[in-house]
């Protein structure tokens, strides 16, 4: 615990820096890029969301799976992603000390979150795949709402643990954020003091949340490749294969680069300059949550067939309304 000196100075507001090496004549494209890439992370996992809520034929487990980590996407997005935007819009990259502190809260819980989402989608498989007379009797909608809340709720605990931490630590400056956004290992490299416990404890905390659940994908996945290639029909490996390997790059997608990331630290031979951490960050923070919706959407053949007949019923509407304006006119 820091023995913290009443008479030092907390800052009061933190900045985000982005990019250190990036020139100011590209600030307005980054911008735009990152604005395009939130909009369309945005609107495609709200989709998702809708059309679930909407159709009474898609109250299935699996997509109770699917609308979680949708929503869990559009959080991580919406608290990542505008501050970074106005930082290099209108160069406004501050923070309040309590707002940043908010932010590393909620991007280690979304992060979390999306790691335990990724688990139980990998267990809803297995037992669909590897005890397929049980599942429906195991996996019931409640049962898959109660692990999703579950989830919810666990996530939290280890956010939780680092903000209250940070909440009691001395910042005295500097207070610039050599990131994209505010999180733990930021944070830690401004305390005033020695922060090897705190660091070692928050790299602890992040190393079980992803790969306890990483561990328990692998296994899942290693059982579910033995029952696939047990099966007579040579269709139905391919079409499982075909979903498990792309499931499997975004699972590799989002967790191989954070293990680099965190661990650049204790391996003196995995350098990285800030500039490739962040674009290592953001690459697995934000390409799973601007490509899930479009993999589920058009590799799910119900939701695929709910899209094109919403589609062909917007066309049979349209050209009523040119002729129920003439009848109404005579």
């Amino acid at each position: 615990m820091f023995q913290v000196d009443e008479n030092y100075t907390r800052v009061s507001e933190f900045v985000i820096v982005g990019f250190p090496s990036l020139q100011p004549e590209y600030f307005h494209l980054v911008a735009w890029f990152f604005f395009f890439l939130y909009l369309t992370t945005v609107v495609g996992n709200f989709l998702l969301v809708v059309v679930f809520a909407l159709e009474c034929s898609l109250q299935k487990p699996m997509y109770i799976i699917m609308v979680s980590l949708a929503l869990a996407d559009i959080g991580f997005a919406t608290v990542a992603l505008p501050k970074l935007i106005a930082r290099y819009w209108w160069n406004d990259g501050a923070l309040g000390f309590h707002t940043c502190l908010f932010q590393e809260q909620m991007i280690h819980y979304f992060g979390s979150l999306s790691s335990l989402i990724l688990m139980t989608m990998a267990l809803d498989r297995y037992l669909a795949i590897c005890f397929p007379l049980r599942y429906p009797v195991w996996m019931t909608n409640r049962t898959m709402t109660g692990l999703t809340l579950f989830c919810w709720v666990v996530a939290h605990i280890f956010a939780g643990i680092s903000t209250v931490n940070f909440t009691m630590m001395p910042f005295c400056g500097p207070n610039k954020i050599v990131h994209a956004f505010c999180d733990t290992m930021s944070l830690t490299s401004l305390v005033c003091g020695d922060t090897t416990r705190q660091f070692s404890e928050a790299f602890a905390g992040a190393m079980f949340v992803l790969y306890v659940p990483l561990s328990f994908i692998i296994f899942s996945y290693i059982c579910i490749i033995i029952m696939v290639l047990r099966m007579a029909s040579r269709q139905g490996r391919a079409k499982t294969f075909s979903t498990c390997a792309t499931q499997g790059c975004i699972i590799s997608i989002y967790y191989i680069p954070r293990f680099f990331v965190y661990s650049t630290p204790y391996f003196p031979n995995l350098k990285m300059t800030p500039d490739k951490r962040i674009a290592t960050t953001l690459f697995y923070s934000l390409l799973p949550p601007l490509i899930n919706p479009f993999i589920y959407c058009l590799r799910t053949k119900e939701i695929k067939q709910i899209l094109k007949h919403w589609v062909q019923r917007r066309r049979d509407i349209t050209p009523l309304k040119p002729a129920l304006v003439a009848t109404v006119t005579k």
